[in-house]
């Protein structure tokens, strides 16, 4: 008896289904997109209607052949890639490949938000037709972004230098990020001044009030001349309690994790990586071995800008949160929280597929990381559907001749929603009212003045983005959707474009090259809102409003003008070394060639000085101690440490050597990086291998080359 076929992305998301559904099924999975845009030429035919030219992907030729002879074994076949866009383009071109075999079986194509046994047995119950809205919009994307890749990057290629990309989405991320280096630059501090009281009533504890009125209005303490004036005239005041106004609020709890919130709030609370967030979501979507439970999905779908909740899972956490902590903590209706304007609302939010699955019962079956995220997922989801908390807030002003001070006291009444979970922007105000300052105090009570203290601040430039704040920005200003921010972010950073200090990005050198470029050649492709608006159309692809044929048509006419005027204008891009050439004293300029990057003469033609690019990282050779260490490139292009003296001093390393020796066997240190992204320093020495953290200034400041990737199909930016 033929079984039916059921094809998934992901190997671990068909093991976990095939346990779902047993022997009458057989589960295969096509390990992401069988078919694409070939990676040789363009592919997309300009004159015929912009038609894409599809082919089966080399390394997924097997993958193929697999699933087709599964097929002709099989009476209906469930397509049941992701529930989103891209997933539904695997649909269709799976379907396109599997309507080529002899036996014909019915293709149906169904869709589940988590990996359980109800879901997938209701996925089986309901299938529906592949929707075609959703595959032209992903369709459209698709050939825009190789549109864009395969035109510019090319110039990039014969102005900067060999290697480039540009990319619809990578491109605007860039500019964000140098437009935000821009204005750090170009900021100038102002300085202003605060004055602090401390006080004390009687012999109760002291507190610390700020001046808030000066002569009826808000204090303009410029200098320390302005404000020296006005300590002067507050020492001889008398501190009298003016007003104390008590009021009552309520504070809600968030709502449970859509995609970027998660990313933000995963970087935040753990240093994880938007890259690496994802990956811990996807392995808790797709099934985790829960021992005799077998695998299973521990939460729903984590690409989503929805923040809808089924009314089952509101169900089942207005039991348990009535078990555990009572009936007050159930707020008296249901909560709804409302999704963005522009959301697609195609998935609910990200939450446990069941929260009797507490963090505690599945802590056996994770690594590290996956409870850490998946306890975040929980207490977040959980806390959504609680009551509010309640506080009260008192503030006092306290009179001090022309003079008056301000101080306020919280305190939480009734806990509600963070009795369990606390976000990091509320943790300061849950400190203060953890510790309350204020005394008992009451109108007209005459206080003692300790210490006035006066203290100068600067404004401070607007800070560089973090991965958290950037998918943050992303997300405001409607560039790229949920499954687009993690590869961006990558993309920028593979490219060479932007690199962490810290948490911090910031744009190299390179990266500013080409945004120059960019901005003045190609505005529109780095424009915030002409890519915002680019997403609103894809949007109206899919709801079936414009035909994608016509969106590209309406995009290319104009671009393949300003292509032509950009290949006149755009004048070659020197980068500066500050190496003088060895034949005529000239400077050199950092230029990109076959095997990488190189010194050539600035004068070129006239002269035809080159040399190696040498990159030193600032760290004699622990070897030979004669030699520096600097930055080489395998055969394969992989970086590595190795001694400047090679081949008569032999010293290489994978890892990044330090200055600082080990504290407690003095051997050679290495910075490593965890699978969270965070970097330690690591002895070298077998018998030791003593970890520390990493100092804020590392001694190996070098920065390693970035691969260019060679060849026409190097060109083409990632389409994310």
């Amino acid at each position: 008896m033929a079984k039916n076929l059921v094809i998934v992305e992901s190997p671990a998301k068909a093991k976990t289904i095939a346990k779902i559904l047993g022997k009458d099924f057989q589960v295969k999975a096509s390990a992401g997109h069988i078919r694409d845009l070939p990676k040789k030429g363009l592919g997309v035919d300009i004159k015929k209607n912009f038609s894409p030219k599809y082919e089966v992907l080399a390394e997924k030729s097997e993958v193929v052949r697999d699933l087709q002879d599964a097929a002709n074994r099989a009476k209906v076949v469930y397509l049941a890639p992701d529930p989103d866009r891209e997933g539904e383009a695997i649909a269709w071109h799976l379907a396109a490949v599997l309507s080529e075999v002899d036996a014909q079986p019915t293709l149906k194509r169904i869709e589940f938000n988590e990996i359980t046994k109800d879901a997938i047995q209701r996925a089986i119950k309901n299938p529906r037709d592949i929707d075609t809205g959703r595959v032209d919009a992903q369709q459209a994307r698709r050939v825009l972004d190789r549109l864009v890749g395969y035109k510019i990057s090319p110039l990039l290629w014969q102005k900067v230098r060999r290697g480039l990309s540009a990319g619809r989405v990578q491109s605007v991320t860039v500019r964000l990020i140098c437009d935000r280096e821009r204005e750090i630059q170009a900021f100038v501090p102002q300085e202003y001044w605060s004055v602090h009281a401390e006080l004390q009533k009687g012999g109760q504890s002291a507190f610390v009030a700020e001046l808030a009125k000066w002569q009826g209005k808000k204090p303009v303490l410029s200098s320390e001349g302005v404000t020296g004036a006005i300590v002067t005239a507050l020492k001889a005041a008398t501190y009298v309690v003016g007003s104390i106004t008590t009021k009552e609020q309520k504070r809600q709890p968030a709502a449970p994790f859509i995609t970027s919130s998660l990313q933000q709030e995963a970087s935040r609370r753990h240093g994880f990586t938007v890259k690496r967030t994802m990956a811990l979501a996807q392995q808790l979507y797709e099934g985790i071995e829960l021992g005799a439970e077998g695998p299973v999905g521990l939460i729903t779908y984590m690409r989503t800008d929805s923040i809808r909740v089924a009314k089952e899972a509101q169900t089942e956490a207005k039991a348990y949160i009535t078990e555990r902590w009572g009936e007050g903590y159930i707020p008296k209706s249901a909560r709804a929280f409302k999704s963005k304007k522009g959301a697609q609302d195609a998935h609910e939010a990200i939450r446990p597929t069941s929260v009797v699955r507490t963090p505690e019962s599945v802590k056996k079956n994770l690594t590290p990381d996956q409870l850490k995220l998946y306890r975040l997922i929980w207490e977040r989801f959980l806390a959504s559907q609680m009551e509010n908390a309640t506080l009260s807030v008192v503030t006092v002003e306290i009179g001090a001749g022309d003079g008056i001070f301000r101080v306020s006291d919280t305190k939480v009444v009734f806990p509600g929603y963070q009795v369990l979970y606390i976000e990091l922007s509320e943790r300061e105000g849950e400190e203060e009212a953890q510790a309350p300052k204020l005394p008992e105090l009451a109108q007209g009570d005459v206080l003692n003045l300790l210490a006035l203290t006066p203290k100068q601040h600067f404004t401070q430039p607007p800070p560089r983005y973090t991965e958290a704040s950037l998918v943050k920005t992303l997300e405001e200003q409607g560039i790229g959707r949920p499954s687009t921010y993690a590869p961006t972010i990558a993309t920028v950073q593979d490219r060479g474009y932007v690199e962490k200090d810290g948490r911090a990005l910031k744009p190299t050198e390179l990266g500013v090259q080409v945004n120059e470029q960019l901005v003045t050649h190609f505005p529109n492709i780095v424009d915030v809102g002409f890519t915002a608006d680019m997403e609103n159309k894809l949007d109206s692809v899919e709801d079936g409003a414009e035909a994608w044929q016509h969106l590209i048509k309406n995009f290319y006419t104009p671009f393949a003008e300003t292509l032509k005027v950009a290949a006149k204008e755009m004048k070659p891009v020197a980068i500066p070394s500050g190496i003088n050439c060895d034949l005529c004293g000239k400077e050199y300029w950092i230029k990109s060639g076959r095997f990488g990057e190189f010194l050539a003469c600035s004068d070129y033609p006239t002269c035809k000085g080159t040399k190696p690019l040498i990159k030193r990282i600032g760290l004699s050779c622990p070897t030979c101690t004669t030699g520096d260490v600097i930055i080489k490139k395998s055969r394969t292009g992989k970086t590595f440490y190795g001694c400047e003296r090679w081949p008569d001093c032999s010293f290489t390393s994978w890892d990044q050597p330090t200055n600082t020796p080990c504290v407690k066997c003095q051997s050679l240190t290495v910075i490593k990086r965890a699978k969270n992204g965070r970097e330690f320093v690591l002895c070298t020495n077998a018998e030791c291998k003593a970890i520390s953290n990493v100092p804020k200034k590392k001694a190996a400041a070098g920065t390693p080359e970035t691969g260019a990737q060679e060849g026409p199909e190097g060109v083409e930016a990632a389409t994310q």
